[in-house]
Order: structure tokens, then sequence, then C-alpha cells
């Protein structure tokens, strides 16, 4: 009995320790504006939506861009599913900041800033 519970705190550790470290995203351009909220209405009085600088490059390439998902993707260095979320999670962070009347602060990520040339 003792030696399955050994084994299972082993187990249950081992699974953490061999997480795969998060890629940086690529980014080819820092936002200029990190800010936008709705018009009046008072910043005390709002909640914020955080967009990672990564979630707004991928909106900024797949939506501006009009780019095919997996060229945004090489673009980013990550792979299409990876992006797929990305888009993803920045279009639920958009709408739900335009339906519900909430700020938005681009901030924050993992990610690098990459020469046009790369």
């Amino acid at each position: 009995m003792f030696f399955l519970l050994v084994s299972f705190i082993y187990n249950y550790e081992y699974k953490f320790i061999m997480v795969r470290p998060r890629l940086c995203r690529r980014v080819r351009f820092s936002p200029d504006v990190t800010y936008f909220k709705p018009r009046g209405i008072p910043l005390k009085e709002l909640e914020e939506t955080i967009l990672n600088v990564e979630e707004y490059e991928a909106v900024r390439l797949k939506d501006l861009e009009g780019l095919e998902q997996e060229e945004c993707a090489k673009k980013m260095k990550i792979s299409q599913p990876t992006f797929n979320r990305l888009i993803l999670s920045a279009r639920k962070k958009i709408s739900d900041a335009i339906v519900n009347g909430k700020a938005i602060k681009i901030e924050g990520g993992n990610f690098r800033l990459q020469n046009k040339k790369e």
C-alpha cells in the first residue's frame, strides 16, 4: 500500500515537472495606443479587459491585414492551432468589452518584438 502511494505521488509530481515551456511569440508592431474605453463613462466605474500584445498582433494580422491563419502563424512563429486559439481568445475579449461596455487595456504577454526582416 505504501509503495502505491509513493508511486502515485511520484507520478503526480513528474507530470508537473515535464510541462513544456511556452514559446515566445513574435510581434512586429508594438501598439501605439494601449487603452480604449467607452465614451462618457468615468474610468473608475469601468471594468477592464486585458488584451495581451500577442492577441493584439493576431487580430492585426488576421482581421486588419486579411492574412490566412497559416500565414499569420508563420509570421508569429507559432503553430496554426495555437494561432487559432489566440485569435479566438482576442475576439472574445474584444466582443465582451464592446457588448458589455468595458475598457480594453493592451499589455503583457509572452512575446518578442522582431524586425520586419525576420
